[in-house]
């Protein structure tokens, strides 16, 4: 029950930033497929670590490309 609640705050934050998570939208790169600038990925990060209470290895932080390879951070977490 708990990862459905987080997949429903995952949903909501990515939401905010214009980014819908069905189709090829999951998959698409966040700087070449979606246009996102580094600064409002980091933001998503945080936003994503604050509404889940998790935070993400400083490592990764710098290797994420994908909404999808976010979502499975934070989830396998």
């Amino acid at each position: 029950m708990k990862n459905i609640s987080n997949f429903k705050k995952i949903i909501r934050v990515f939401q905010q930033y214009g980014i819908v998570l069905t189709g090829k939208r999951k998959s698409a790169n966040f700087y070449s497929g979606l246009h996102m600038e580094r600064i409002f990925v980091e933001g998503l990060i945080f936003e994503l670590e604050y509404s889940l209470n998790k935070e993400l290895e400083e490592s990764k932080v710098g290797s994420v490309e994908t909404p999808e390879q976010l979502i499975n951070y934070f989830v396998i977490k």
